[in-house]
């Protein structure tokens, strides 16, 4: 029966938990998608700095965050692997898994492919404690492919294309219910500076954006709504404090924002029912992108409170040993999501391995609360010479 009720919640809600607000209203103001797992940080590395990825150095795990870093890439290929327990307090068999892949083509492109799986474990269905058990899978997958060109020594852009999959039915609830699919893209940029030497250490400036998921609704059967995909965009800065040879400290700061229309109150009788829920549904994926800049019913104050920030740190020492922190913050009228971040890496010759670690901030705890990310990478060919 928990798991039942754990699949019923991570269906219907966003990876964006609600809030705890007195006013009723402004709960329903939190902003829900379909397939929220793939907001989730995959890979220890980004996780381990407060889930900034849009603006750090190029690694294998590039292709959630900012495809366009591939064009940076030391190694000519790479391979990834990560593996993420979900609610690990609560259940042993929900996870997020990733497998990734990217080829240096040459000094100026590269390509990438990933796959993302999230399970929901098995839950058994039975009338009767007698009864032999109906066992059901619940799943959802991702498969991307991208491409990253250099359009000067600096700055490079990235495209990806997204196939998404939703396996959420579950046979005793409803028959009619089908597995629901959708395609999206992202559209990436980055830049990266040249060494810059300064008074007492050398620097390098970095910058990115994506906008990642855009592609139609999900619709699950044929009298249900249609939900929007989780277009995001996400916007970073940082820098790189070489201090010698030995030691390297990365700063990065990036900020989120989902392109969804705001859920609001249309028809003005201080209530969001199913009226004003089908006139949301009718506003397409493409017109919700812009409105979502400027839909808030409390105006330009609520827009801002739409915005996440998340800071982070990476330290290296001889290129072998990192450690990492990071901090993420959003609103509590739109999630509550806050927490700090730990991490750890290890490289030896082409092999890296990172951890993370994640600690709530806020009273709404994270469904990944206390659980350890896992992640390694296999780097193999000729090397580039970017620092």
């Amino acid at each position: 029966m928990k798991k039942i009720f754990i699949l019923i919640l991570l269906a219907l809600v966003t990876f964006n938990t609600s809030a705890q607000e007195d006013n009723s209203t402004a709960n329903q103001r939190v902003i829900t998608t379909a397939v929220p797992f793939v907001l989730i940080a995959a890979d220890a590395r980004a996780a381990g700095m407060g889930d900034i990825g849009v603006t750090t150095s190029a690694d294998a795990f590039s292709q959630q965050w900012n495809p366009a870093k591939y064009a940076f890439a030391i190694s000519k290929q790479g391979v990834g692997v990560t593996y993420t327990p979900y609610l690990s307090q609560l259940v042993n068999d929900i996870f997020l898994g990733n497998l990734t892949y990217y080829n240096r083509i040459n000094e100026r492109s590269a390509i990438g492919a990933s796959l993302r799986y999230f399970s929901l474990g098995d839950i058994e269905l039975r009338d009767t404690p007698e009864q032999v058990p109906l066992i059901q899978s619940p799943n959802e997958f991702t498969f991307d492919l991208s491409y990253s060109l250099r359009l000067s020594d600096r700055f490079a852009m990235g495209v990806a294309g997204r196939y998404l999959r939703s396996d959420l039915r579950i046979q005793a609830a409803n028959e009619d219910a089908t597995a629901a699919s959708s395609f999206a893209v992202d559209i990436a940029g980055y830049y990266q500076s040249e060494e810059i030497a300064y008074n007492d250490f050398d620097g390098r400036w970095r910058a990115g954006f994506n906008f990642s998921n855009i592609g139609p609704k999900i619709k699950y059967d044929e009298v249900g709504q249609e939900n929007n995909l989780p277009t995001n965009m996400a916007l970073g800065a940082g820098f790189d404090f070489i201090l010698d040879e030995y030691n390297k400290v990365g700063v990065s700061a990036q900020v989120n924002k989902l392109l969804v229309p705001t859920p609001r109150d249309f028809d003005g009788d201080g209530d969001i029912d199913a009226e004003d829920d089908e006139q949301y549904e009718d506003i397409s994926f493409f017109s919700g992108i812009f409105e979502s800049f400027g839909d808030a019913p409390d105006g330009f104050s609520e827009e801002l409170k739409e915005f996440t920030w998340a800071l982070g740190a990476e330290y290296w020492y001889q290129d072998v040993f990192a450690f990492r922190t990071g901090y993420f913050n959003e609103s509590d009228l739109k999630g509550s999501r806050k927490f700090l971040s730990l991490g750890a890496g290890f490289r030896y010759t082409a092999i890296n391995i990172d951890i993370s670690y994640l600690f709530s901030t806020s009273a709404v705890r994270s469904p990944l609360e206390g659980t350890l990310r896992f992640g390694l990478t296999f780097n193999f060919g000729d090397e580039y010479d970017e620092y």
